[in-house]
């Protein structure tokens, strides 16, 4: 996955607004939040920049206060802003969630705030047409096409550009049922998998809303058989209780027609699973873009996703020697108490 480009990986999303109440609070009787950045394709850029990669990300913000925020943690992420849009209009905003954490036997919740933001106006042309030639690699999910017709055009016209101009497509499917239809969904990530080289789909979301029937394993080679797609990456979570989840997933490589997986990382201590999805996608596109090698990009991606979990916010923070350090423990089976 050799060629010269300013960045390695570069994402297209709306970067949010996260709000929480403190510790295990309800949002119906919390009086203080704690303020966050979050969004897919922020989470996947910060991740994959924190092991050593150069990314950047395609979005747009409010010109206020809020969307100085946004940009500072960008900054602050090691994410390249070079392609941060600003909207000027009195009707500029900033997308908000809220996220209440769960406790056994009450789920983890979210209330969405996020129509008419800033980022549902932007247009393929605010965006410079010197970006498409500058990536080795360019990610975005389905969350971005099913936000609204203009996010999906955009989108939609940023992969085919990306593709023509050389970079590599990856892709999350990320379903969200309160955004889009099944059917609606269905069809606009078919029209975009020919484009794509690295594919993230659930087994939930393949039976469900692509309709995909068989063994796993079957299902995740036919994409391949059907498209030009060179990964297919499937995790795989038990969740035992809201605070401890089992982890692992499924990589299949169409170049040598081999399924990648390994033991999973046990009981892990859940403090915050947002994110944890995107931080598989970034460690597992290091892996594909750093090595090459469809064993690494399941390694990587199954430390970063579980260790995502041990930390509050949307974002990991976790760096490369702490990845490296977290992998060697889950292949000799051995936890020492301190890093030392």
């Amino acid at each position: 996955m050799g060629m010269s480009r300013d960045f390695d990986l570069i994402t297209f999303g709306e970067v949010m607004l996260r709000l929480s109440p403190r510790g295990y609070e309800r949002l119906s009787s919390c009086e203080v939040f704690d303020k966050r950045a979050g969004g897919s394709e922020l989470n996947v850029a910060a991740g994959a920049a924190l092991l050593g990669v150069r990314t950047g990300i395609i979005t747009k913000l409010p010109e206020n206060d809020l969307g100085k925020y946004i940009k500072n943690e960008i900054r602050f992420e090691g994410v390249s802003d070079d392609y941060l849009i600003y909207d000027k209009t009195s009707d500029a905003r900033l997308g908000v969630y809220y996220y209440e954490a769960g406790a056994a036997p009450r789920k983890p919740s979210i209330v969405y705030d996020r129509k008419g933001s800033s980022f549902t106006s932007i247009r393929l042309d605010e965006i410079p047409e010197d970006v498409y030639g500058k990536t080795r690699m360019f990610h975005t999910s389905g969350i971005s096409l099913a936000l609204c017709k203009e996010t999906r055009d955009t989108a939609v016209e940023l992969i085919r550009r990306f593709k023509k101009a050389g970079a590599l497509i990856s892709f999350d499917c990320n379903y969200r049922a309160n955004l889009w239809s099944e059917e609606e969904a269905r069809k606009t990530i078919l029209s975009i998998l020919p484009y794509v080289d690295v594919l993230f789909v659930s087994e939930e979301t393949s039976r469900r809303m692509m309709q995909r029937t068989g063994e796993l394993r079957s299902i995740m080679k036919e994409y391949t058989m059907e498209f030009p797609i060179q990964y297919v990456c499937t995790t795989q979570r038990t969740v035992i209780s809201p605070k401890q989840h089992d982890f692992t997933s499924v990589i299949y490589s169409s170049k040598d027609d081999t399924y990648y997986t390994e033991e999973p990382y046990k009981a892990i201590d859940v403090v915050d699973r947002i994110g944890s999805g995107d931080a598989y996608v970034a460690g597992a596109l290091y892996g594909l873009l750093r090595y090459g090698d469809a064993r690494k990009a399941l390694e990587y991606g199954n430390a970063t996703s579980s260790t995502k979990n041990t930390i509050p916010g949307d974002l990991p923070q976790s760096d490369l020697r702490e990845i490296d350090r977290i992998i060697r423990g889950h292949k000799n089976g051995s936890t020492s108490e301190l890093n030392r």
